[in-house]
């Protein structure tokens, strides 16, 4: 078994929610959907879980502090400050911070409305 699959629940996260656009006027065709940017902070220890995908959620993350570990295809790759990374629909993944120190991202991704 993976580590992918094994992959533990949500814990020591904080999800910020720091602005939305509702992309249905903007864009013809996104009607239901919405931009969306949120700040995301890892405490030590902190996972975001448990393994999930961006199957019609595409988004990017840029680091701001600290460094995130991404397990994706049973391969754990470290980004600290200033690095940032694509989810796709091909993406399935979880996160973790195992450092000392808090991690922080800005998340932004397309969502569904509700």
């Amino acid at each position: 078994m993976s580590n992918e699959q094994v992959a533990p629940e949500t814990r020591g996260v904080t999800v910020e929610l720091l602005t939305t656009v509702d992309l249905g006027p903007e864009i013809e065709g996104m009607a239901g959907r919405q931009l969306r940017m949120r700040k995301v902070t890892f405490e030590p220890g902190g996972v975001f879980g448990p393994l999930h995908d961006h199957k019609d959620r595409p988004g990017t993350v840029f680091i701001l502090q600290g460094r995130i570990t991404d397990h994706r295809n049973g391969v754990a790759t470290d980004y600290g400050p200033g690095v940032g990374w694509p989810e796709d629909r091909n993406t399935t993944h979880w996160l973790e911070n195992r450092g000392t120190v808090a991690a922080v991202e800005i998340s932004v991704d397309i969502v569904r409305l509700r």
